[in-house]
């Protein structure tokens, strides 16, 4: 089997995160500039086996698109574009930030660790791509 590889985007950071081969554990990977993503990006598929590109979808609670919607619209027609081989799939990603930084506060990080914005993107990341792996089976 092949990775799955979860993206957490903003406009400044992103959150990675990625599963083992078997696809049954989410473990966070990095966090990159979002300038320089679709590079990471492909260097990384040129080196691990990933068969799909798990991408959060923010959403108001009156289920609109949040603003960095159009954002990551972009991105995905670059990506598919540099990418085509690798499908990209789509996932709600409301209260991962919110369940990040909860998850850092049970883990005991202390409060000047947890304003680590890289660290919450990677951990969201992770929240995401463990929730599909979780609803998937």
């Amino acid at each position: 089997m092949a990775r799955i590889l979860a993206i957490d985007y903003g406009t400044k950071r992103t959150g990675i995160a990625v599963t083992d081969e078997l696809q049954l554990i989410a473990s966070g990977l990095t966090t990159v500039e979002t300038k320089n993503l679709l590079s990471f990006l492909i260097d990384y598929t040129q080196k691990e086996n990933v068969t799909l590109f798990l991408i959060g979808e923010p959403r108001r609670m009156n289920d609109m698109p949040s603003d960095v919607e159009v954002h990551i619209a972009a991105f995905i027609k670059k990506l598919i574009k540099e990418i085509p081989s690798i499908p990209v799939k789509r996932v709600d990603e409301r209260f991962t930030s919110k369940m990040a930084f909860q998850t850092m506060i049970d883990s005991g990080l202390k409060k000047k660790q947890r304003r680590n914005k890289a660290l919450i993107d990677e951990i969201s990341a992770t929240i995401l791509l463990q929730e599909y792996l979780y609803n998937k089976s």
